[in-house]
C-alpha cells in the first residue's frame, strides 16, 4: 500500500522527467535553429512572384558557413565566417541589413565581388552584358478588396544558367535606370524579383553592398503558405486561405 510520502516522491520524479524532456526539446530546437534550419516568413511583396506574403520558409544555416549573425542575439563569438562557402549567383538568401545588422532581409543574389551591375531601361546588365529577359504569362493576383491585379512577368536567365521570374509593375520605374554599381571585395549585390517594388542593393543609402559576414542562409523550401491576411494558427481559415500548391516547393 503506497504511503503519502511515496506518492510525493513519484510526483516529484515525474515532474523532474517532464522538465528534462522540455529542456532537451528546447536544446534540440536551439541547435537546429542555430546550425541547420531556421524558419522565416515573408512579410512583403518584394520577391513576387517567387515568394508571396504569407509564405513560410526553411533557410539552411550551413549553406555558407557561420558568422556571429547565425546565432541567437548575434553574439560576438568570433569575427568573419567559419566553414565558409561562397554563395552562387541566383541564390535566394536571407541576410542582415548592413544598415543596422539586425533586420532580416530576403533577396536574390545578383552581383558577386568584383562585378559591375547596372539597370538600363529595365534590363539587368552584368559586367557590361545584358541578361537574357523573355516575356512570359502575366502574374495575376486578387487584392484584399477582391480586385484582380495583372502584372507583366518575365523570365530572366543569369550568366551561370539560373532561371527565375521577375515582375515589372511600371515602365521606366525609378530603379529601371541606374548607375554602374561596382561590388567591393567580400560583398554581394542583391535585388528583389519584384523589381519596381523592392528596396535592395540598388538603394545604396539603405541596403547597398552586403558583407559576406551578414549572410544568414539560403532559402530552400516553402513549408507553408497562407493568404487573405490569415495566420497559420487560424486553422479554421486553412480550407479557403492556405495555398496548398505552394507547400513544399523548392526554391
Amino acid at each position: 500500500m503506497s504511503t503519502t510520502s511515496d506518492q510525493n516522491v513519484q510526483q516529484a520524479s515525474g515532474l523532474i522527467e517532464t522538465v528534462k524532456v522540455v529542456v532537451q526539446a528546447l536544446a534540440l530546437a536551439l541547435v537546429v535553429k542555430s546550425f541547420l534550419f531556421q524558419p522565416f516568413s515573408i512579410p512583403s511583396g518584394s520577391m513576387k512572384s517567387t515568394l508571396l506574403v504569407g509564405d513560410y520558409l526553411f533557410v539552411s544555416k550551413y549553406s555558407y558557413g557561420y558568422s556571429k549573425y547565425s546565432f541567437p542575439l548575434s553574439l560576438p563569438l568570433f569575427d568573419g565566417r567559419i566553414f565558409g562557402s561562397e554563395p552562387e549567383r541566383g541564390d535566394v538568401i536571407v541576410f542582415k541589413l548592413p544598415k543596422d545588422n539586425e533586420t532580416d532581409y530576403i533577396k536574390r543574389l545578383i552581383g558577386l565581388p568584383g562585378d559591375r551591375i547596372q539597370m538600363k531601361e529595365g534590363v539587368l546588365h552584368i559586367n557590361g552584358t545584358a541578361v537574357k529577359k523573355e516575356r512570359i504569362e502575366d502574374f495575376v493576383e486578387i487584392d484584399d478588396f477582391g480586385n484582380e491585379q495583372v502584372v507583366k512577368r518575365y523570365r530572366e536567365t543569369l550568366p551561370n544558367g539560373v532561371v527565375h521570374t521577375t515582375l515589372d509593375l511600371r515602365e521606366n520605374g525609378i530603379l529601371d535606370n541606374t548607375i554602374v554599381y561596382k561590388v567591393p571585395k567580400g560583398h554581394y549585390f542583391f535585388m528583389g524579383d519584384n523589381r519596381d517594388n523592392s528596396t535592395d542593393s540598388r538603394v545604396t543609402s539603405f541596403v547597398g553592398y552586403v558583407p559576406f559576414e551578414n549572410l544568414i542562409g539560403k532559402a530552400e523550401i516553402t513549408f507553408f503558405s497562407i493568404g487573405d491576411n490569415a495566420s497559420p494558427w487560424q486553422l479554421w481559415k486553412w480550407p479557403t486561405s492556405a495555398r496548398w500548391s505552394r507547400i513544399f516547393n523548392g526554391l
